[in-house]
């Protein structure tokens, strides 16, 4: 039932992008629609974080459509068609689990992970490293860079040796705004991002979402104490810090967070 329904999502874009379709439809390039297709991707992200159900679907869907316009895209130069796709990632998923779907092979859970990345370097990818988008977010991107080396030995044994790599940075990073080198100063700032990423990463805290969650409760508490304000006939501009704090601090009590 599911793969009829992508057929039938699959036959309403290429109706779309037909002659007596949708002009805007059948002027997209498989480039031009890479933003639409990362701005479906952060809304769905939205819902699973809201715990949403009913919008998680409509998401989910629309981003099935984003996928199903990249492969009749394909078609129509003939690179590949949808069954195609279907069989490489479902060949990949049975070849990467040996130890769930080939019994005879001795593979424990302990051992999925190593296998994984060795069977990515069979698979094409000759560095560790290769697999992880230069275009992902970079918070995203350090805590996979980190994951990755890991998985090789190149990782501490202790929190302490993390917490102590944070100080270092911070102090390399205080030494270069005396020093007032802009350039030094941006990649000792680097430097103590990606040790605090590591922090996160040893308390299984994602960097991306706890920023994400950070980003939102900083929005709630300033639209609210910009409504006050409105309400109060009162523009925030026209405030000294103090005032602002103190509106700060009532939406902290308001919001309970």
């Amino acid at each position: 039932m599911a793969l009829k329904s992508f057929e039938d999502l699959l036959d309403i874009v290429r109706i779309l992008r037909s002659n007596e379709g949708c002009p805007w439809d059948k002027k997209q390039t498989s480039s031009s629609l890479v933003p639409y297709m990362v701005e479906e991707l952060y809304e769905l992200i939205d819902t699973i974080e809201a715990d949403d159900t009913k919008k998680k679907k409509g998401e989910l869907g629309d981003l099935l459509l984003h996928l199903a316009f990249q492969i009749v895209l394909a078609e129509e130069k003939n690179e590949f068609v949808s069954g195609h796709v279907f069989k490489e990632i479902i060949d990949k998923m049975i070849r990467r689990h040996p130890h769930v779907f080939d019994k005879n092979s001795g593979f424990t859970e302990k051992d999925a992970n190593a296998a994984w990345e060795g069977m990515k370097k069979q698979e094409g990818r000759n560095r560790l490293l290769d697999g992880i988008p230069p275009a992902m977010p970079e918070l995203h991107r350090a805590f996979r860079l980190q994951q990755k080396a890991a998985t090789v030995g190149f990782d501490w044994d202790h929190k302490d040796q993390v917490w102590n790599k944070v100080e270092e940075e911070m102090n390399e990073f205080r030494q270069a705004l005396g020093n007032e080198d802009e350039d030094n100063m941006e990649e000792e700032f680097g430097d103590m991002l990606f040790a605090l990423v590591n922090i996160s990463r040893f308390y299984n805290i994602h960097p991306g979402t706890a920023l994400r969650r950070t980003n939102q409760k900083f929005i709630d508490r300033f639209n609210l104490m910009e409504e006050k304000s409105s309400r109060q006939g009162i523009s925030m501009k026209d405030l000294n810090l103090e005032e602002l704090d103190k509106k700060w601090e009532e939406a902290k009590r308001l919001l309970k967070r």
